[in-house]
């Protein structure tokens, strides 16, 4: 893969002169918010904050304590296929699969020289251009307080107006013919290199469609209160429209592609609330995507501000959602870690285990009749980095199994 390349929409703020009256590109130059943002966000801010608790002494701090290892045939959970260890499913097989405990780099993630290598753009994006997040922070070593009526309720009260500069990579191979119409995948938490690295092998083995992949940084922070948790784990359709209507349009005219339109052309992706979020996005606008790759996918209650048509955040996936709905035109490919997250936090609401949300979202799905794979794996952590080393290549070619292009 070459060397990362700037677009131009990345021209450093250092470069204009005190003399120069131009004004700098709005992506890159830190513009301060208007007056009315500070005093929306922060009555949304406040909008959980029942009566009687203090917006001063209401944050506490907490340090996660060390998950249970779970055992993939737990009463309950779904029953699935154990591989023999260093095995991975095949890519054309939906259902349930254990792996490890070892787990291997798949060949397709280390840069193969004998390869086409893509290239990889970089550019930067100011809260102060974005319409749909201008920003938000939690306050350092805060966290939240349960709401005493309600445990399932967490109050956020030092969330605030802050601004941020997003990281988006772009990685584009070099089979791509200008001018044509590309498919592409969108990748929360970026820039992600592994995934570049196996599209240049997957790419040039056929194994995947010539494809665009759009790895966009979150605007900082963790969970509730945090801009990070706004985008990702807030259950709308407002992320995917940000990435539409923001991002999108600054990929093609700065890197000079052009993105398919074809939600089935199109696919999600991310790791923890990333991968909540990869759902997220195509859970409500499926005429936008039609694939979804998770690892350690936050489906559980972590959403903020609270939401009553949603009030369990994205445990609501498979408590009620995906229940009660129609099927929708959704692929989905899921990874959970044996040692996944539990309880990581002070809320005590039966509804913070990554393991028995992800066993209950491949329950669910299976029950729906959803094109799905899901991995438990043995030895592994929170996103750990070894399972995605080992199962990426063959989750993306899973991933695009029946995808076939758009003829002209």
């Amino acid at each position: 893969m070459k060397t990362s390349e700037k677009c131009p929409l990345t021209v450093a703020a250092s470069r204009q002169s005190a003399a120069n009256s131009k004004r700098l590109n709005s992506a890159t130059f830190c513009r301060k918010p208007p007056r009315w943002f500070y005093a929306a966000a922060w009555l949304g801010a406040l909008v959980c904050l029942p009566a009687g608790i203090n917006p001063a002494t209401a944050q506490s701090t907490t340090n996660r304590p060390t998950p249970p290892i779970r055992d993939p045939h737990t009463p309950g959970y779904v029953t699935a296929t154990e591989l023999p260890d260093g095995d991975i499913p095949p890519a054309n097989a939906d259902g349930n699969f254990i792996i490890g405990p070892t787990h291997n780099r798949a060949p397709e993630m280390m840069v193969q020289t004998n390869v086409p290598q893509g290239t990889v753009y970089n550019f930067t994006m100011n809260s102060a251009d974005s319409k749909i997040y201008p920003g938000i922070a939690r306050a350092p070593k805060t966290f939240g307080t349960m709401d005493p009526s309600d445990p399932a309720l967490l109050v956020v009260t030092t969330s605030y107006p802050a601004p941020y500069i997003r990281h988006v990579s772009v990685y584009v191979p070099k089979q791509y013919v200008p001018g044509t119409v590309a498919t592409f995948i969108v990748g929360a938490d970026g820039p992600d290199q592994p995934l570049f690295t196996a599209l240049d092998s997957l790419i040039a083995e056929d194994k995947v469609p010539v494809m665009i992949a759009i790895s966009i940084g979150n605007g900082s922070g963790d969970a509730q209160g945090s801009e990070r948790g706004l985008e990702y784990d807030t259950m709308s359709g407002r992320y995917a429209e940000f990435v539409e209507q923001e991002v999108l349009p600054l990929v093609e005219k700065q890197c000079h592609v052009t993105l398919t339109k074809n939600p089935d052309g199109r696919a999600t992706m991310g790791g923890s609330s990333g991968g909540s979020c990869a759902l997220i996005m195509a859970w409500y606008h499926p005429e936008l995507y039609h694939r979804v790759l998770t690892y350690s996918a936050t489906y559980v209650n972590q959403q903020w501000p609270y939401n009553p048509v949603t009030p369990h955040g994205a445990w609501e996936f498979h408590e009620h959602l995906i229940p009660n709905s129609p099927v929708k035109p959704l692929r989905i490919w899921m990874e959970v870690g044996d040692h996944d997250l539990f309880n990581p936090n002070i809320m005590r609401d039966n509804m913070h285990d990554w393991v028995l949300a992800n066993e209950n979202m491949a329950r669910v799905l299976a029950a729906k009749g959803y094109h799905y794979q899901f991995i438990f794996a043995r030895n592994a952590g929170h996103v750990d980095s070894r399972v995605k080393q080992q199962t990426l290549a063959e989750a993306l070619e899973w991933l695009w199994q029946d995808y076939r292009p758009d003829i002209k």
